[in-house]
């Protein structure tokens, strides 16, 4: 614990590398498609994400930086999942923001230094380096949602954004803070084995675990710290919607575990009912507000925080004593659902993005009307994605969302399997604004059927395989899930 171990942050310094190699790369690019950079950029993905999988086919657990650092499965897992979201996002918003004058340098560098920062999080096991990471991929998204200087909605989404993020940061450094005094350690191993020796005053830790608590509902957009989301989806750039959307939903899963479970598993009695709370609050007014939406990007927004309360759900019912087995099954559901919807919401920003061209954005919902007989492929890739965020089979968001009811209902409490039931009714009436765009899609006349839709190859391609993914996953999900299960045992288990 007390050795650096560089090992444990091989990825991270890698990616620093590659981000500054990036920013110098494109000091001296003057192809207006900024085709070298986004090149260059996709490589240093694939680069890291190759170290990645060899982290991950590895399989073991190492601390570094004397203990404030850890490597294990679960964390390489959830940074692999973000790079590769990181490289969908950048390659479905390479067309979108050459229409708009926003394909500069800064596009790739930040969203580098976001995939840093989120992995900085991911790999966390100290309070000091959780919020040092929240803040780098914080800082970085800031700036990407106010890219575009002179568009009057996007300056005021970005500072939204900064506002409120500044003020949940504060609510979860204030927690924190609370902690370490009350447990004298920064270190999330000594935090939990302090509080499970008792001896402290209770009121201290019960707040600053309220405090800890309304921090990450902010970044896992949940009721009622849920207000940035449809404000800043909307009036940001869709490309950079994109990169808000996707990997950041890793990282707040990871933060959450990593704080709630490993830290303060002790705790549980309290940070439970919270999340109970905070869960069905975000089922009941994300999927209601969905309804009344007209534009597409917003309605996705409250799709979200519909969609987060089933994650919320998972780790709630996952501290049960004395059944390790019923833990594993509920975090590994969870753990399922996040993967499986950043894979899910991808797909459908980016068709968002490729259906757009330059003085037309197409992010309202009869924006895709007809798009059946302008492009079959598109609306059918389309409706696979509705399908599976509304949980119909074989997408798959009906097996994430079946694996989170069963987890629920194993606890055998009839709190848990009445939470199960709401979860199941609420899930419905989420799915009339899931079907009413597929509606739309296949039985509306296009409003402009004359208006070719144009996208790059590479685009096209992911296109492609993002809708293949999220249908053949519903159709064999056991590989995946037996994944996250692993991931989530030994890191039970360390």
């Amino acid at each position: 614990m007390n050795d650096m171990n560089w090992l444990a942050i091989y990825p991270e310094i890698l990616l620093l590398v590659l981000t500054c190699v990036v920013a110098l790369v494109d000091l001296f690019v003057t192809d207006p498609r900024r085709t070298p950079t986004y090149v260059l950029t996709l490589l240093s993905l694939v680069v890291l994400g190759a170290l990645q999988l060899s982290y991950v086919t590895d399989g073991v657990t190492v601390y570094g930086m004397q203990g404030m650092v850890v490597s294990d499965p679960m964390g390489n897992m959830l940074e692999l999942c973000a790079t590769i979201a990181t490289l969908v996002s950048l390659v479905y918003a390479r067309p979108y923001a050459a229409d708009r004058g926003m394909l500069k340098g800064e596009l790739f560098t930040l969203s580098l230094f976001s995939l840093l920062g989120i992995m900085v999080l991911i790999s966390a096991n100290n309070f000091l380096t959780i919020y040092l990471g929240l803040e780098l991929m914080s800082l970085s998204l800031y700036a990407l949602v106010a890219l575009r200087r002179d568009d009057i909605p996007a300056t005021e989404a970005a500072m939204k954004y900064f506002v409120l993020g500044a003020l949940a940061s504060g609510f979860l450094l204030y927690g924190l803070s609370m902690m370490y005094g009350a447990t004298g350690s920064l270190e999330l191993g000594t935090v939990l084995q302090a509080i499970g020796a008792g001896g402290m005053k209770n009121e201290v830790l019960v707040f600053g675990v309220v405090f800890v608590v309304a921090g990450l509902a902010f970044k896992l957009a949940a009721v009622p710290f849920h207000m940035w989301v449809p404000d800043v989806y909307q009036g940001a750039p869709t490309a950079v919607t994109l990169l808000i959307s996707g990997a950041p939903q890793l990282a707040g899963f990871a933060m959450a575990f990593r704080l709630l479970v490993e830290g303060m598993a002790a705790l549980a009695v309290d940070w439970q009912q919270m999340l109970i709370v905070l869960a069905v609050a975000s089922l009941v007014i994300g999927n209601l507000v969905a309804i009344a939406q007209t534009n597409l990007k917003r309605m996705l927004a409250y799709s979200t925080i519909g969609q987060m309360g089933f994650v919320l759900l998972g780790l709630a019912c996952g501290v049960m004593p004395d059944d390790p087995e019923a833990a594993t099954n509920a975090y590994s559901s969870a753990l399922f659902y996040t993967v499986t919807y950043v894979l899910t919401t991808l797909g459908t920003f980016g068709l968002v993005a490729l259906l757009a061209r330059e003085g037309f954005e197409s992010d309202e919902i009869a924006d895709l009307k007809g798009l059946n007989q302008r492009s079959p492929w598109y609306a059918a890739v389309m409706a696979i994605f509705m399908f599976s965020l509304a949980g119909v089979p074989p997408a798959v968001g009906f097996y994430a969302k079946l694996a989170v009811l069963q987890a629920l209902v194993a606890t055998a409490q009839p709190l848990y399997i009445g939470l199960a039931i709401a979860a199941v009714l609420l899930s419905l009436i989420g799915a009339f604004y899931y079907l009413r765009v597929v509606k739309v899609m296949y039985f509306d006349a296009p409003a402009d059927a004359a208006a070719p839709i144009t996208a790059s190859g590479d685009a096209r391609a992911m296109m492609s395989l993002n809708g293949l993914a999220v249908l053949v996953l519903g159709l064999l999900p056991g590989g995946l899930m037996a994944w996250c299960t692993q991931a989530i045992s030994q890191a039970l288990a360390g």
